[in-house]
């Protein structure tokens, strides 16, 4: 989903480990100007990205290319990153490495067998460089199988200066304060907010942020597990407290139906592209890497963020999300895979997306002056200086059957929500309902 997107400082330790250590069951790996040790070798790599994230990505693997001798070519899968990677496993025709979005589809992928737990040489790296919390992230039944690259701070509402200060209103620091504010932003010429309804994992964010804040950390945490079922009061007060929103046709650009046909890269060029329709719109820091790279916009100056507002009383929250690199059994070149997985380990690697804009280091060995201005930095600061009370992406720790599926699951129950928010009980039945059934299976 373009999707779940954490951060940052700096040291050449894990540089050092990933340049001289020998690769499992290889030679050295070379990460570093010396011999091409990959020469006429060809990693495939499938992710999600597209657009700027793709094109941002292709540096990091350019410069792995350029260190190694390895050639790398990107698949981009859509959202659907189970089926896309499970029908070419089957059809013989596995990529090496995947950027997995979702840790349901991470432990999905774990205990079908089709992944290799990942070398020494980048566990090391990650005890050294990582929050305990990413590793767990990454783990299946005590082994390390997946490295977070690239994470993301999902607690950020992205706004346009001139529409807030036309209006008159400053940032909030409440839910309601918020959607106050948007009215007044509306009242002044401009839709509140910009939502892409149209992609799924949109919705499940807003969700997730509203039900942090006003249920709390621990029924956050069961709720994500499932030991909590959808039919809970707070998950119907947390979708009655997100319908306020969505019934609100003076805050939302084109109202539900505009918002059910706009795409996420859409609802940033409602507030950041040529002819603005809105002043705000809510997603993750990503949002910066698009406003810069496809409206040139100046992030700090021309497009800003707040955190995302507390609800009912509770702690703002700092919900999480990322893409963890993992090596397939069945890739034709997987030894190269991780080799290119020691190189995405190491500061190194992180500093080149860093430097480029729209991106969040999990490794803390990245240097925070690699990033490009003032707001990405405290972005990074903010979610890195989190650690382990960070919350990851509720959606992505769902199997992909419910949470991470076009068209199904949570993703289509809360644009059916969207379209018509009327009823968030029932709402709560039908999500409860597709929940069991996935976790079951």
């Amino acid at each position: 989903m373009m999707r779940r997107r954490t951060t940052l400082l700096s040291s050449c330790t894990a540089l050092a480990l990933a340049l001289g250590a020998t690769a499992c069951g290889g030679g050295p790996v070379s990460a570093g100007g010396g011999d091409k040790a990959l020469s006429g070798q060809t990693v495939t790599v499938a992710g999600v990205w597209s657009g700027s994230e793709q094109k941002n990505f292709q540096k990091v693997l350019d410069a792995f290319g350029e260190k190694t001798g390895a050639k790398t070519q990107f698949v981009s899968t859509g959202d659907n990153v189970s089926t896309v990677v499970g029908s070419k496993i089957e059809g013989g025709n596995a990529p090496d490495v995947v950027m997995v979005p979702q840790v349901g589809v991470l432990q999905q992928f774990a205990k079908q067998g089709w992944l290799k737990p990942l070398s020494k040489t980048t566990e090391q790296s990650v005890d050294a460089g990582y929050a305990p919390v990413w590793k767990k992230y990454g783990s299946v039944d005590g082994a390390l199988y997946g490295l977070y690259f690239k994470a993301a701070h999902k607690s950020t509402v992205w706004y346009s200066p001139d529409a807030l200060d036309q209006a008159g209103v400053k940032p909030p620091a409440t839910y309601d304060a918020m959607l106050k504010a948007g009215r007044v932003v509306s009242d002044s010429g401009l839709a509140a907010f910009s939502v892409a309804g149209q992609d799924g994992w949109t919705l499940t964010d807003w969700f997730e942020n509203v039900y942090l804040s006003q249920a709390g950390p621990e029924k956050y945490d069961a709720l994500a597990t499932h030991k909590l079922k959808w039919t809970d009061a707070s998950v119907v007060k947390a979708l009655d407290t997100l319908g306020k929103l969505f019934k609100d046709k003076q805050l939302l650009a084109g109202g539900q139906k505009g918002a059910l046909n706009t795409d996420f890269p859409g609802s940033v060029e409602k507030v950041f592209g040529p002819e603005p329709e809105a002043g705000m719109v809510y997603e993750g820091d990503f949002v910066a890497g698009v406003a810069k790279d496809q409206f040139g916009k100046a992030i700090g100056q021309d497009a800003n963020f707040f955190p995302f507002p507390a609800v009912d009383g509770g702690k703002a929250p700092v919900v999480s999300g990322g893409d963890a690199a993992v090596v397939l059994k069945d890739g034709k070149n997987a030894k190269a895979g991780m080799q290119l997985l020691e190189y995405l380990a190491t500061p190194e690697a992180a500093a080149v997306w860093a430097k480029a804009g729209g991106f969040l280091s999990p490794n803390k060995k990245l240097d925070l002056a690699t990033y490009g201005d003032d707001v990405t930095r405290a972005t990074a600061k903010s979610l890195v200086g989190a650690g382990d009370s960070v919350r990851f992406d509720m959606s992505d720790q769902a199997p992909a059957a419910f949470g991470g599926t076009k068209g199904a699951g949570e993703w289509k129950l809360l644009q059916d929500f969207l379209r018509d928010p009327s009823d968030p009980k029932g709402t709560a039945a039908q999500l409860e309902a597709a929940a069991a059934k996935a976790y079951k299976g």
